[in-house]
């Protein structure tokens, strides 16, 4: 199938962005090249940089930019690399960086990507289908401790103890190959009374495969910083999450880049030193509007926080 994908809150981030028609932005996870074609369309002598590690997005953003191509410069990569990326294009500081840590409906989509329990499909889950480590890997070789980190942490399900213990009984016949053989362990492990509950039970499991596999959480905590370091003065970074994990990190770092300070509160004045990096646009996160959800169930769950450095 073709790559598709309805980009969320694309108005608001493009508000959020408050761009500079001369001004070089980057969408860090380009996807279908939704956001950044709007973003394209508002400059006249500035640049766009799009980043995304997964070759069918790229391909596709390069059909959708064509009309802006002159303004665009795209990379396969990941954007824990984008300082490194930006220094190999002789590019210093930037407007604007756009995440939307999303994952697009062609990869939930395409059956043979192994991202949704709704297909019985090989179990690979990669973003960067360049790297080894597979949503396979971790099924049938991580510990059963592991699983259960993964499961409990990412996945904030309250049987991983009982999933994790299924998984590893169930290798042990033979490898759990596809995502239906994945389906039916979840099912087993989840108390009858309790899977009609919250959605399908393989939701939670599968959320928490697919970030283990992509280091996503990892890689956002380790990136936020070269981000607001390559901002210019009064550049802006949006940020769209989808699940309160992502958000938490993104919550947590805006607020200590707003204050940093680290003197008791007892103390008359800062004798710490820390200087205030910027400030959040809003101080609650942007959420889809009504007519957006129905229109697009997938975007429910999706907040947008912005940072205005100093």
């Amino acid at each position: 199938m073709g790559f598709a994908h309805t980009s969320v809150l694309l108005q608001e981030t493009i508000e959020g962005l408050h761009i500079n028609p001369d001004g070089i932005y980057v969408d860090a996870t380009l996807g279908g090249g939704g956001h950044s074609g709007e973003i394209a369309k508002r400059l006249a002598g500035g640049r766009l940089i799009g980043i995304d590690q997964d070759d069918a997005a790229l391909e596709a953003a390069a059909v959708h930019l064509k009309p802006w191509r002159d303004k665009v410069t795209l990379v396969r990569s990941n954007y824990c690399d984008m300082a490194a990326i930006l220094q190999g294009l002789g590019i210093g500081q930037v407007d604007g960086i756009l995440l939307d840590l999303g994952v697009s409906s062609y990869q939930f989509d395409t059956a043979e990507r192994g991202f949704s329990y709704r297909y019985d499909a090989p179990l690979d889950m990669r973003m960067d289908r360049r790297q080894a480590l597979t949503a396979y890997t971790i099924v049938n070789e991580y510990t059963e401790a592991e699983l259960f980190h993964i499961i409990w942490n990412y996945g904030e399900d309250k049987f991983a103890k009982n999933i994790a213990k299924h998984i590893v009984a169930a290798r042990q016949e033979k490898p759990v190959v596809t995502t239906g053989e994945l389906n039916e362990i979840i099912r087993a492990a989840i108390p009858a009374k309790m899977r009609e509950k919250g959605g399908h039970p393989s939701k939670r499991t599968y959320q928490a495969i697919r970030i283990a596999c992509n280091r996503e959480l990892e890689v956002l905590e380790n990136s936020l910083d070269t981000f607001v370091e390559r901002l210019c003065p009064k550049g802006r970074l949006c940020i769209i999450t989808f699940h309160s994990l992502e958000d938490r990190i993104v919550k947590t770092a805006f607020r200590e880049y707003e204050n940093p300070c680290t003197c008791p509160p007892q103390f008359p004045v800062c004798v710490c030193g820390k200087k205030s990096r910027g400030h959040t646009v809003c101080k609650k996160p942007i959420c889809p509007g009504k007519e957006e959800m129905e229109n697009n169930p997938r975007s429910k769950s999706a907040k947008l926080r912005i940072f205005e450095k100093a």
